[in-house]
C-alpha cells in the first residue's frame, strides 16, 4: 500500500524543456530518468560559496522560511499536487491521501507533540515503535487537533505505519475507522484559500459540479518549488543530518503523495537528473542509522520508513 520505494518520480518528456519552462504541473509522466553521472548544475550544485547564507543548519526549533505565507507541510504538498488552473490533484495519483496523512505525523513531530517510545535493549526498528503522545497542548490547525485527540485517546499506543493507515481510513478493523481523517483534502484547500493562495470556484464536470480551488497567489507556489529545487540543488549538502528537518520532510513526503515531480519539471535535463538523483540518495539511506544520530526527529524517520521501506 504504501510502497514507494522503486518508483521515485517520472519525467514527461518534453521537446526544447529548460529551466525558463512553467511545466510546474507535470502530473504522469511515462518515461522513466536514466543516468548514472553527477553532471554539473546550472544552479551551482556542488559550489555553493560559504559566504552564502545555509538554510541546511538543522535548527534546534525547527521554522518554515516562507515568512510570506506561513504554510504546514500537508499545506505545502496539496500545493504542490494542485494544477494551478484547474483547482484539483490529478485524478490518477491514488497517493496523495495517505501521504497528507504522513505529512500530518510529520507536521506533529516537528512540533514537539508526538514521539517515538525508545528503541530498547531489543533494538527495535522504526516501523515496530510505537508513536507516543508528548504533549496535547493545541497547534492552532484544526486537522493536527485532530489527530492528536485521535492519538491521546487510543491505548495501548500504535506505530506510526498503523496510524498512517487508521487516519487514511484504510483498515480492517472496524473499530478503528473511527479515527479517519475526512476531507482532508477540501480542508487544507481552504486553509490555502484563507492564506490567500487559492480562490474557490465550481467547475461543471457534465453529469456533477466540483468545487475547486485555482491558484491565486503564484508567487507562493513559486517559492515553494524553488525551496525543493535548491535543497537538492545549490544549497545540497550530501548529508541529511545537516538538511533543515522541514525541507527534508517536504522532499520526501512530497515524493511519497507522488506530487514531486511538479517541481522538477521546470528544471533543464541537466538538473533534473542531478535532482532525481540527489532525492534516490535520501530515499536509499540507512534510515535506522538516521534516526540515532544525535539531534535526529525519529518520529520523521519513522514516517518516511513507512512510505519507502
Amino acid at each position: 500500500m504504501m510502497n514507494r520505494g522503486d518508483g521515485l518520480v517520472q519525467r514527461r518528456r518534453i521537446v526544447n524543456s529548460g529551466s525558463g519552462g512553467s511545466g510546474g504541473n507535470g502530473q504522469d509522466g511515462s518515461n522513466e530518468l536514466t543516468g548514472n553521472s553527477d553532471k554539473s548544475s546550472a544552479h551551482g550544485a556542488d559550489s555553493e560559496t560559504s559566504s552564502q547564507k545555509d538554510l541546511n543548519c538543522n535548527p534546534a526549533v525547527d521554522s518554515d522560511s516562507d515568512k510570506e505565507t506561513r504554510l504546514t507541510l500537508m499545506e505545502e504538498v496539496l500545493l504542490l499536487g494542485l494544477k494551478d488552473k484547474e483547482g484539483y490533484t490529478s485524478f490518477w495519483n491514488d497517493c496523495i491521501s495517505s501521504g497528507l496523512r504522513g505529512c500530518i505525523l510529520a507536521e506533529l513531530g516537528l512540533r514537539g507533540r508526538v514521539e517515538l517510545e525508545k528503541a530498547g535493549m531489543r533494538r527495535r526498528g522504526l516501523l515496530a515503535r510505537k508513536l507516543l503522545l508528548k504533549s496535547d497542548s493545541p497547534t492552532g490547525d484544526v486537522l493536527l487537533d485532530e489527530a492528536l485527540k485521535h492519538l491521546k485517546e487510543t491505548d495501548p499506543p500504535e506505530t506510526v505505519q498503523s496510524w498512517i493507515e487508521y487516519l487514511s481510513g484504510e483498515t480492517w478493523n472496524p473499530l478503528k475507522l473511527r479515527y479517519q481523517l475526512k476531507n482532508v483534502r477540501e480542508r487544507l484547500a481552504k486553509n490555502l484559500v484563507e492564506k490567500g493562495v487559492l480562490t474557490t470556484e465550481k467547475q461543471n464536470f457534465l453529469l456533477f459540479d466540483m468545487t475547486t480551488h485555482p491558484l491565486t497567489d503564484n508567487l507562493a507556489k513559486t517559492r515553494l518549488v524553488k525551496k525543493i529545487q535548491e535543497a537538492v540543488l545549490g544549497r545540497w549538502v550530501n548529508d541529511a543530518g545537516r538538511m533543515d528537518r522541514r525541507t527534508l520532510a517536504l522532499v520526501i513526503l512530497a515524493h511519497a503523495a507522488d506530487v514531486l515531480e511538479n517541481a522538477f519539471a521546470p528544471l533543464c535535463d541537466d538538473d533534473y537528473e542531478v535532482a532525481m538523483r540527489r532525492v534516490r540518495t535520501l530515499l536509499d539511506l540507512d534510515f535506522e542509522a538516521e534516526a540515532a544520530k544525535p539531534n535526529a526527529n525519529p518520529v520523521l524517520w519513522a514516517v518516511f520508513a513507512a512510505f519507502t521501506k
